[in-house]
Parts: structure tokens; C-alpha cells; sequence
């Protein structure tokens, strides 16, 4: 299985899985690969960075099992879409998808910290130890969140589905 980060021509970013990249060639070509956002079938991958966990992590509360994917569950949401075909299939995953980005959500709503328009300078306070170390969550500009990865804090970026009005960064 291999995991992209991929954008429509709306410019909506979203992660999804692929037996291989041929797979994604071949889906993407032919129009299978919709976005969850808008519906939109004109998808490209987006610029991806590697995930590195470095020997200091944070102190935030763990994601509970039902939200974190597991082998199992990818193998059920594949399972589930092969039970029907198409764009049944494709509509079906995307709902299991929004469903999850839901759950990861509310969870991150509940257990961290909205530092809104604070969180490039909370973000930066928590690293060099200048404030409590916590799960944060706000905005930050794509030129902000380049100057945070380049200083070698941690952070992930999540959009919100379309109707939230809150971005987690």
C-alpha cells in the first residue's frame, strides 16, 4: 500500500491509498480518484514531505483506536468497496473518509488547545520550551508552516471538511 497527498484543480488537499503507484496512474487517468471535498476528478499529487518523529515528542493526548487506521480497517473499507463498483465505490470510501476526518475532528477539538491565529508563535514557544508542552491547534499561512518545517518543529496540516469553519494545523 502506498499513501498520497493529493490536490484537486480546486485546490483542495486530501491523503489517499493505492495498492501501488500503478494503481494511482490507473485511477487517476481514467477518472476514478474524486475529490472528498468537492467531487471534483481532476486529481494530481500534491508536494509531500517524509513523516519524521524525532526522540522528543510532544505531549498530546493519543488518538483513540476507532479514528487511527489500522491494516484492519483498510482492509474493510476495501472490502466494503468492492462490494459495489465505480462511483458507488468511490462515493461509499469518500463517506468513510469524512466520517473519520470527523471523528479525528471532534477528538482534536475536545483535547487540545485552539490557539487560533496564535499557533505559529505557540507552536515555537512550545518547542523551545518557553511554554507549557501541549497538543495546540490554530492557523498558520503555507509560508509560516515552511518557516515552522524548516526550524525542524513538528506539526501535521489538516483541513477541515468543507462546512467547518476551522483549519488544524
Amino acid at each position: 500500500m502506498i499513501l498520497y497527498q493529493l490536490k484537486c484543480s480546486h485546490t483542495h488537499s486530501f491523503e489517499a491509498w493505492f495498492k501501488d503507484s500503478e494503481t494511482y496512474e490507473h485511477q487517476a487517468k481514467s477518472g476514478e480518484i474524486s475529490c472528498p471535498f468537492c467531487g471534483d476528478v481532476q486529481i494530481g499529487k500534491a508536494p509531500m514531505a517524509p513523516n519524521v518523529v524525532t526522540h522528543k515528542q510532544p505531549a498530546t493526548p493519543s488518538l483513540t483506536d476507532d479514528v487511527t487506521p489500522t491494516p484492519q480497517t483498510l482492509k474493510d473499507i476495501a472490502k466494503g468497496a468492492a462490494e459495489v463498483s465505480g462511483d458507488e465505490r468511490a462515493e461509499e470510501v469518500a463517506k468513510q473518509i469524512l466520517r473519520a476526518i470527523g471523528k479525528v475532528q471532534k477528538h482534536i477539538e475536545d483535547n487540545f488547545d485552539d490557539v487560533g491565529e496564535q499557533f505559529v508563535e505557540e507552536a515555537r514557544a512550545i518547542h523551545h520550551g518557553d511554554a507549557e508542552e501541549r497538543g495546540i491547534y490554530g492557523e498558520a499561512s503555507e509560508e509560516d508552516a515552511t518557516k515552522l518545517a524548516d526550524e525542524g518543529i513538528d506539526f501535521q496540516r489538516l483541513s477541515w471538511p468543507t462546512g467547518s469553519n476551522k483549519k488544524t494545523n
